[in-house]
């Protein structure tokens, strides 16, 4: 066993020695992580898109029943079922004029916020009527056309303000 030491030892030291390192190109994780988001962005971008509402962006058509003939109104996208919208009507004296932004929240309500001015002949001698804040714009044909929800003026009467699409 004496003999079989010194053997024994030199295959250790041998048998120890350190073997070639193997070449495998090391990975970025920054890029991975990176090709893993730029995925899930473009699901995510896809399950919202499915989820948005009608396009209203375009111009339409405005009326007002206490003004003959049809104005023009600009609907211009700024985000996902939200619109800035600039438009009016005006015959003679009497015009409305509308400017604001409005959102989509439902297939059948259109929430404005901005400002409504109006001057209307017959309610109040003409004086100027300014609506600022808040409103409703509400369907019942599909998004063919939308009407004022609060339609009552600061002269007290109802105004009947139509969107046609």
């Amino acid at each position: 066993m004496k003999k079989l030491f010194p053997i024994f030892v030199l295959l250790l030291i041998f048998s120890c020695k350190k073997s070639e390192e193997t070449t495998t190109p090391k990975v970025d994780s920054a890029k991975i992580i990176d090709s893993i988001n730029a995925v899930r962005t473009k699901i995510n971008d896809s399950i919202l898109s499915s989820r948005s509402f009608k396009d209203l962006e375009g111009t339409h058509i405005l009326t007002h029943d206490m003004i003959s003939g049809n104005g023009k109104i600009s609907f211009t996208k700024i985000g996902q079922d939200e619109y800035k919208i600039s438009g009016g009507n005006k015959e003679g004296s009497n015009f409305v004029k509308i400017e604001g932004t409005a959102k989509m929240t439902s297939p059948k309500n259109l929430k404005f916020d901005g400002t409504i001015t109006q001057s209307i002949s017959d309610y109040d001698n003409g004086k100027l009527d300014v609506r600022k804040g808040k409103r409703n714009f509400s369907t019942k044909d599909g998004g063919k056309t939308f009407k004022l929800y609060e339609s009552v003026n600061n002269a007290g009467f109802g105004d009947k303000i139509i969107i046609k699409m």
